[in-house]
């Protein structure tokens, strides 16, 4: 029992230790906001590998979550709900939760972890000890381009996704289940909400932010060696996709 007890306040310790990490490190990246001018080179190298490296497999997902949505919907909905209401309850579907949700994810899996990847095998060869040995902050150099880049090209790959996604789902509609188009998206201009854009858009650029800080934070704290770094890839994933999940509930109860 006592042993239990012990584990336990070593655990909760560690929890709020981690978690002053994380909220230190976001301050020192936030401060470096005013230098992203000068760093503009380091900012775009970053934007091209997180957000146009990233759009092939974030598009095709988009596809295919549109329709499966529209597929899906469209089961759920059959002998209950008119079904001029189906482009409507997908295009809602996929702006408000499926969009930013799943293209966070992806880009936890994918962005997230090749963060924590770069930064842990830097650290665990002394590279960023070398860097701040000739007076190089490492976060304004390595956290700070990652950080913002991740940031904004989040919303960015949401729109897109957003888009082919609803093109998916309106291209089984059409051909499979034999809704024209004019019956697809005869809703749609009726409950159109400007709101709904902008709550998606909020999301995925607090989920941008979630993942970028999660993958330098592990990067920054990797020990180990190649192993350690082998760690701290899973670890970063895991821990991204936990705090989208947890964090979209928060923003949904806020914003719905």
């Amino acid at each position: 029992m006592q042993q239990a007890i012990a584990r336990l306040g070593r655990t909760t310790i560690q929890f709020f230790e981690e978690t002053g990490a994380i909220f230190v490190l976001l301050w020192h990246i936030l401060r470096c906001f005013k230098r992203l001018k000068a760093d503009r080179a380091l900012f775009f190298e970053q934007a091209i590998v997180i957000g146009y490296n990233s759009l092939p497999i974030v598009l095709m997902v988009g596809a295919f979550t549109g329709a499966v949505s529209a597929w899906q919907t469209n089961y759920q909905i059959s002998g209950y709900v008119p079904i001029r209401f189906l482009g409507l309850a997908t295009f809602k579907a996929v702006v408000i939760e499926l969009g930013p949700v799943l293209t966070a994810l992806i880009l936890a899996g994918r962005v997230g972890a090749s963060i924590a990847a770069e930064l842990g095998t830097m650290k665990v060869t002394e590279q960023i000890d070398a860097l701040e040995s000739l007076a190089i902050n490492s976060v304004r150099y390595l956290a700070a381009p990652r950080f913002f880049a991740c940031t904004l090209m989040m919303p960015i790959l949401v729109i897109f996704a957003d888009f082919i996604a609803v093109i998916g789902a309106f291209l089984v509609s059409n051909m499979l289940l034999d809704i024209p188009a004019g019956l697809f998206f005869s809703e749609i201009p009726k409950w159109f909400r400007v709101y709904d854009i902008g709550a998606g858009l909020f999301k995925s650029l607090v989920f941008g932010a979630i993942t970028a800080l999660i993958g330098c934070h592990i990067g920054f704290k990797t020990e180990g060696g190649a192993e350690g770094v082998g760690r701290s890839t899973i670890r970063s994933f895991v821990l991204s996709a936990i705090l989208i999940l947890v964090f979209d509930y928060i923003l949904a109860t806020i914003f719905f």
